[in-house]
Formats: C-alpha cells, sequence, structure tokens
C-alpha cells in the first residue's frame, strides 16, 4: 500500500492578491512556467552582462528541505542565489523577501510572488506567529528558503551582524543551513544605485551546517545566528 496522501493546497481558497503575499503559497502551473522562464532570461543576464560564475554547488544538499544564506548588498542578490541552485531546486526555493519593499502594490506583489517566487517578511510588523509559520512549513515540507540575515541590504558593502530570526527558523532542527558568499553585487548595483552596472558575479556555496543540538530559545537563536554570520564571512577569503 503507497504512502501517497491527496492533499489540497495550503492556500486554495485565498484570493490571488491574498495568495500572494501568503507565507503558506504554493505555485500552481503557471507560476512555475513564470519563474522557469524568468530564471533563465536571468541566469542569461548574469552569465553575459556579469561574467557569473558559481563555486561549491557540491555542497548544496540533494533534496530539500535547506535553508541557504548569504551576505546582503543588492537587489541582485536574490536573483543571483536563485539563478545559482542547481535546476532541479528552484521550483522549491523561496526567497525571503522584505514585504515593505516587494509586496506593497499588487503589481509588485505579483511580480515577486510569481516571477522571484519570493516570501514577504514585513520588517516592521513582523511577529513570532510569521517565523513560526515559516519554520513549520520548512521543518514539514520540501522547501528551500534563501535568506539575508542581515535584515537589509548593506550601505558600505561590509557584512553586518547577523539578526537572531535565523535563529528561530532552525535551532533544533534538522534542517541543513548552507551559508554563501555573493561576490560583486555591491559593485554591480549597490543600493543608490537603479541601474546595474558591469561588473562581474561570483557565488560560493560552503558545507551545510546542522544546529539541531541548538536550544530553541533567545540564547540559542544568537548562537546561531553568531555561527553563520563567522561561516559566510570565512567565504569571503
Amino acid at each position: 500500500m503507497s504512502d501517497w496522501e491527496y492533499k489540497p493546497a495550503a492556500d486554495l481558497d485565498q484570493r490571488p492578491a491574498d495568495q500572494w503575499r501568503s507565507l503558506r503559497r504554493e505555485g500552481g502551473l503557471p507560476s512555475l512556467l513564470a519563474h522557469e522562464a524568468w530564471c533563465a532570461v536571468t541566469g542569461a543576464y548574469l552569465r553575459l552582462f556579469h561574467r557569473f560564475r558559481v563555486e561549491g554547488r557540491e555542497h548544496l544538499p540533494a533534496c530539500a528541505p535547506f535553508v541557504v544564506v548569504a551576505n546582503h548588498s543588492s537587489h541582485l542578490d536574490a536573483l543571483t542565489l536563485a539563478v545559482g541552485l542547481p535546476r532541479r531546486l528552484r521550483e522549491r526555493a523561496f526567497p525571503i523577501a522584505a514585504g515593505d519593499t516587494f509586496f506593497v502594490t499588487k503589481a509588485s506583489a505579483a511580480f515577486a510572488a510569481i516571477f522571484l517566487n519570493a516570501l514577504p517578511m514585513w520588517r516592521r510588523k513582523c511577529g513570532s506567529h510569521a517565523m513560526e509559520t515559516l519554520r513549520e512549513r520548512l521543518v514539514e515540507g520540501e522547501v528551500v528558503y534563501l535568506l539575508f540575515p542581515e535584515g537589509t541590504r548593506t550601505r558600505t558593502g561590509e557584512v553586518a551582524e547577523f539578526r537572531a530570526g535565523i535563529g528561530m527558523l532552525v535551532a533544533g532542527t534538522n534542517v541543513p543551513v548552507v551559508p554563501a558568499w555573493l561576490e560583486g553585487c555591491f559593485a554591480a548595483m549597490p543600493p543608490e544605485s537603479k541601474l546595474p552596472r558591469p561588473r562581474a558575479i561570483s557565488l560560493r556555496f560552503g558545507r551545510p551546517l546542522s544546529f539541531a543540538e541548538v536550544a530553541n530559545d533567545r540564547a540559542g537563536w544568537r548562537e546561531v545566528a553568531g555561527v553563520l554570520e563567522g561561516a559566510v564571512r570565512a567565504l569571503s577569503k
């Protein structure tokens, strides 16, 4: 007897505008095709305009769930991380994006959800319930989160302190966390720039880390953030 079980989509009864902003959004075939097309176009752009290269793909887990954390300096970061994943993982990859930037209007929310496959994190009103929802989905579902624990883009090019939110997601779980380093995104498109410049961009994945033995409390969350910040910084050398 098969263990297969039919389950309706978690966002089945929501209107499209609500689905785009839902942390439990499940893309259908049209969204999948749009996302694949966007990744193909973005990948070609990155290779031709930024001489994009990826190192360390062998460190990525063979299957979901897992989390990728990276330094954050540019609007190019999430695009670069998504394109840097193997194609077999892209449909399950969800960049965690600033809701107050990418999900304010219906048009921007539709673009972020359909093409980028992003999930919103509202920085000014993010409660514990949102982190709990993301954690539950990560542990129970076959998803990949692309996350920038600094919380916002650096204005200097230097890595800022990682926030404890990443610890709230993975402390005490068996979910692997892969540190990654994005090189060149700040030079190509710093925060004050509206258009990218033709600068080389590279992505380096490190070995996955586990935090199953770390307590799921405030001290544990800070420990996770500190360890991952150090791992990401180490990849820049």
